[in-house]
């Protein structure tokens, strides 16, 4: 994705789950955290952040528009990124699914050869999936944001998701149903070399993750990578359970 201006602040504190508090340009203002996980590693006093204009994903990059007083907003930006050491981290949990879906429809992801986006959020059941796609065979895919890397080693989740143990459910029923089914971890930084369940925080959720993989369930997790003018899905790594 083409990256929108990133205004450089320095984070002074987290407010609440979707709600801190960042320095910018000399000012104390209120921005939105469109991550409710932890990240504790990430969120520290004075640490550089990103920040882009409120509903960036939807307004033009030339937009100058100030929040709508209909939106019900308080902010005037998100909290785009994070620098953690050398590392841009994306904390976006909104952006995995659509990283995924721009390699899919480039073509840039070789375990997807020959598929097409062909749904967004398709149901299924009682849960909604990220994508449907069509291809050699009917596939839903569930991609998962990942921020949190210790040791070279991205860890899912940094707290416990009740939410996400009922998709590897809902993902092992659509394959027994004969369809291919995918849980993508997107890692948004780019200085792991694996991915593994973070038994530690949820250990539920890591069985759970074993019990998806030894069923058919196919579990990828790749990187993201930021050059000046665009984010996008990098290589894959391997998952270990």
């Amino acid at each position: 994705m083409e990256l929108p201006p990133l205004h450089e602040g320095t984070f002074v504190e987290r407010i609440n789950r979707f709600l801190g508090l960042v320095r910018l340009n000399g000012e104390e203002i209120l921005c939105f955290i469109p991550n409710p996980g932890r990240m504790e590693e990430l969120l520290l006093k004075n640490a550089t952040v990103y920040l882009v204009r409120e509903n960036y994903q939807q307004r033009s990059t030339e937009s100058k528009q100030t929040p709508s007083k209909e939106s019900g907003r308080k902010t005037e930006y998100d909290l785009f990124g994070v620098l953690e050491g050398n590392t841009f981290v994306c904390i976006d949990s909104r952006l995995p699914s659509r990283l995924f879906s721009e390699a899919i429809e480039t073509g840039g992801i070789e375990e997807f050869d020959g598929y097409m986006v062909e749904k967004k959020e398709p149901r299924f059941k009682d849960v909604r999936f990220d994508l449907l796609l069509m291809g050699k065979e009917v596939c839903v895919v569930e991609t998962k944001s990942c921020t949190l890397v210790v040791d070279g080693t991205a860890m899912f989740p940094d707290a416990p998701t009740e939410r996400g143990r009922k998709h590897l459910y809902r993902l092992i029923e659509a394959r027994n149903s004969g369809m291919r089914a995918v849980v993508v971890f997107v890692i948004q930084r780019d200085d792991a070399f694996r991915l593994s369940p973070n038994k530690k925080t949820d250990p539920e959720f890591a069985l759970t993750l074993f019990h998806a993989m030894n069923s058919g369930v196919e579990t990828l997790a790749y990187l993201t990578r930021k050059d000046e003018n665009r984010l996008y899905l990098a290589e894959r790594i391997p998952v270990e359970v």
